[in-house]
């Protein structure tokens, strides 16, 4: 599923770094469907990891310079996602590889964002926008 206007929070520095994750998964998605080398998989989770934990401290950083009040809750889910991706990463790689295992990070981290994005970074967007 590709980033759409819909998704677009009003905050564009935010708004940058969600089409870039969503291009990755996409990514993440393609390569594990054409069965490319682990190793180029392995490149991939190692970028989404990084790169998401650069944007969620952006993204909290944004909110605290403009007193969000639902920083916890955000910072919460933050925390969680991150756990999330690297024990898909773990398995991933206990996996040898496994395909099926790369698909279902695929879809966890696709539905997490549409889901994080419309229904929790929204806010952030409104918020800002009503100050």
């Amino acid at each position: 599923m590709p980033w759409t206007p819909s998704l677009s929070v009003g905050v564009t520095s935010i708004d940058e770094q969600h089409k870039m994750l969503f291009e990755k998964a996409d990514m993440l998605f393609e390569a594990g469907r054409n069965k490319r080398a682990k190793e180029y998989i392995g490149e991939l989770l190692d970028f989404l990891e990084d790169y998401t934990k650069k944007h969620f401290s952006d993204e909290e950083n944004y909110m605290r310079s403009i007193h969000y009040p639902g920083y916890a809750e955000q910072k919460n889910a933050h925390d969680h996602f991150i756990s999330q991706l690297a024990r898909l990463k773990r398995d991933y790689e206990a996996s040898g590889g496994d395909l099926l295992v790369i698909l279902n990070a695929n879809q966890m981290l696709l539905d997490w964002l549409t889901k994080h994005i419309s229904r929790m970074d929204k806010k952030i967007g409104e918020f800002a926008k009503g100050r």
